[in-house]
């Protein structure tokens, strides 16, 4: 059985500490569009345990859905929270995440992040096995979150037998 009706992702959600700083960050450093803003959201009742699984007393400052490339969208929300701030996860973590981007030039895309004060972990890494082809690197926001560069300009090594692909950001239709 299938979740009904299932098309495909529609947005990724994450939050921020400051919005500014990371609106500047997916507008100009990666070339996102601002899309629309909302907020802020404040309840006296419990719908935001309800709703969002956080301490009802939360403030949403604000959130703001951005579009990028081909690919998906991103809801970025800034949060009051009324117990505290956790940190952000580590990907050996449980609920540890990166968020990856496709580009065409990795080492131009690099050399970029690098001139704009980004730190890019190492250098990129070529795949083996399945993702032979493809070549990668992470890189952290302004704030700590983990993003990662992908590039696989001839295809991956997988693709050759696979009944599936995976969606691929070059070719968005298929």
């Amino acid at each position: 059985m299938a979740l009904p009706g299932l098309v495909g992702t529609d947005h990724i959600g994450f939050t921020v500490p400051d919005l500014e700083q990371a609106h500047d960050f997916f507008v100009r450093v990666l070339g996102c569009t601002h899309v629309y803003t909302l907020g802020p959201f404040k309840h006296d009742d419990d719908w935001m345990r309800e709703h969002l699984n956080v301490h009802p007393r939360t403030v949403m400052r604000q959130l703001r859905f951005y579009r990028c490339g081909t690919g998906a969208n991103f809801e970025v929300f800034e949060y009051e929270p009324a117990d505290g701030a956790a940190p952000i996860p580590r990907n050996s973590d449980v609920g540890g995440h990166h968020l990856a981007l496709y580009v065409h030039d990795i080492d131009a895309a690099v050399e970029y992040l690098r001139a704009e004060g980004i730190r890019v972990l190492g250098d990129p890494t070529p795949s083996r096995n399945a993702s032979a082809g493809q070549r990668w690197v992470y890189f952290l926001s302004p704030w700590g979150m983990q993003f990662e560069l992908v590039s696989f300009p001839d295809g991956k090594q997988y693709e050759k037998d696979a009944e599936v692909l995976l969606w691929n950001p070059n070719t968005p239709a298929q």
